[in-house]
């Protein structure tokens, strides 16, 4: 009987998995394996309300495999260690992984395939499992990445893509395999109160609903605050619980301004992810040096601890960090307006925010995340790098009514017209009765402050 081990990290799914299917065909018995490994903790990459959807994804990873006759198998330890363990355990002869992009998961590639080397078992690293065109399959001339979203947009929408792969209908998992209990939600603590539910079941249902009651206004409407109209499927893209390569397929199979439209945030993901595999050191150094600096010292300190707390005086940016920390999740508008706040209007360094994002987001992703806050900061790969997002002018434009803010800031639930984005302009009892803060610093004098600090005053 030959054996082969699928090992999971971020592809937690049965559908459109090319090292499932590939082992699955190639061996007669097949352990999927998914290690806990503390050196993902420590790390960073883990947090409360990731590890509760993980968990779910974890659980309902294993219920599918079990209705193919399979199951997951979870082990806790070194990933290296714990696979090279099994691979003796079970004799298998290949092992299958999808490739990462991030400096911790090509180590752990090399490492792994050194360790299984030196065993005679083969290590198979499939690209096009996490993204949809593998990072650095599209290359400029003369450049080993794209440092900018258009021509690389151009290049990636004429890449035929591979037919999604169905899932294997049988699996036999060797006999005598042990595993730890598969996580549970329940089992974390500090969870977000209104996190969504994780799963390859969950993911594919709402990609199912929403291709067929989102998809045709999604251009209109992917920036309005209010009426929450993005698809809500990025926690369920970051781990791999839904393949972006069988969303881009469905997509494009409806067509129109809304399917184009949603596909290219879908390349927006790829984009990301092969700026981060050619310059890893860009997820916490600047991937383009600035002039100036960040703020420092007691005042900076004070203004972040306001920003984190959705304290700001600004209603626009205190309420997408307010729904930040009871969803796990936050409108990506939000993330833009409230990352140029801090970066552009407090001038307070990009990695500051990027940290409390990934303390929080659900779908808290190194390559989009750290490089959509070097894009808001200036120091990544947006083509204005001095481009500030005013709270005030974005509110207006993308919650107009103030619905998103009294939602999220019920200070000001009852306010109404302009004074909802700009309640410090009330006066007397009005202003008195709100139990609200000053802006922390006007708008000009914090455009102003960020000037000098460019040296473009």
């Amino acid at each position: 009987m030959t054996v082969s081990v699928v090992l999971y990290t971020s592809d937690l799914r049965v559908h459109d998995h090319p090292p499932l299917r590939a082992a699955s065909q190639g061996a007669d018995e097949v352990v999927p394996l998914f290690v806990r490994d503390p050196a993902v903790d420590r790390a960073g990459f883990a947090a409360p309300n990731r590890l509760a959807f993980l968990a779910d994804c974890l659980q309902d990873l294993d219920r599918a495999l079990k209705e193919r006759g399979g199951r997951l198998v979870v082990r806790e330890g070194d990933t290296v260690s714990e696979v090279r363990a099994l691979v003796r355990q079970t004799e298998a002869d290949e092992v299958h992984v999808a490739a990462g992009v991030t400096a911790f998961a090509r180590s752990r590639e090399a490492r792994l395939r050194r360790a299984l080397e030196a065993d005679g078992c083969r290590l198979y690293v499939h690209d096009g499992v996490v993204t949809v065109v593998p990072p650095g399959d599209v290359l400029p001339q003369g450049s080993d990445h794209f440092a900018v979203f258009t021509p690389y947009h151009r290049r990636w929408a004429a890449v035929p893509l591979r037919a999604p792969f169905a899932a294997p209908r049988k699996l036999r998992v060797p006999s005598g395999v042990r595993s730890e209990r598969v996580p549970r939600r329940s089992a974390v603590a500090d969870v977000s109160p209104a996190l969504p539910e994780g799963g390859e079941s969950v993911g594919r249902k709402r990609l199912g609903s929403w291709l067929a009651d989102g998809l045709d206004t999604y251009e209109e409407r992917h920036d309005d605050l209010a009426g929450d109209a993005t698809s809500r499927l990025s926690p369920h893209l970051h781990f791999g619980a839904l393949s972006a390569t069988e969303a881009v397929h469905r997509a494009r199979g409806r067509g129109g301004a809304g399917a184009d439209a949603f596909v290219r945030q879908l390349c927006w993901r790829d984009f990301h992810h092969q700026v981060l595999a050619a310059r890893p050191e860009a997820a916490g150094a600047d991937y383009r040096s600035r002039p100036g600096g960040w703020r420092e010292g007691a005042d900076a300190e004070a203004d972040l601890a306001a920003w984190r707390e959705g304290r700001t005086g600004y209603p626009l940016v205190d309420a997408a960090m307010r729904q930040l920390a009871h969803e796990g999740w936050m409108h990506n508008r939000g993330r833009l307006i409230t990352a140029s706040f801090l970066t552009k209007t407090l001038c307070v360094d990009w990695r500051e925010g990027a940290r409390h994002f990934l303390g929080l987001l659900v779908d808290g992703d190194v390559a989009n995340n750290q490089l959509n806050w070097q894009w808001a900061a200036g120091t990544g790969t947006d083509t204005r790098p001095n481009r500030v997002l005013n709270p005030v002018a974005q509110a207006k434009r993308h919650d107009p009514d103030g619905s998103y803010v009294r939602r999220w800031v019920p200070e000001l639930a009852d306010l109404e017209g302009p004074a909802v984005h700009e309640p410090w302009r009330l006066t007397g009892l009005d202003r008195a009765a709100l139990d609200y803060p000053d802006p922390l610093i006007g708008l000009s004098d914090g455009l102003a402050r960020f000037r000098r600090l460019r040296g473009s005053a």
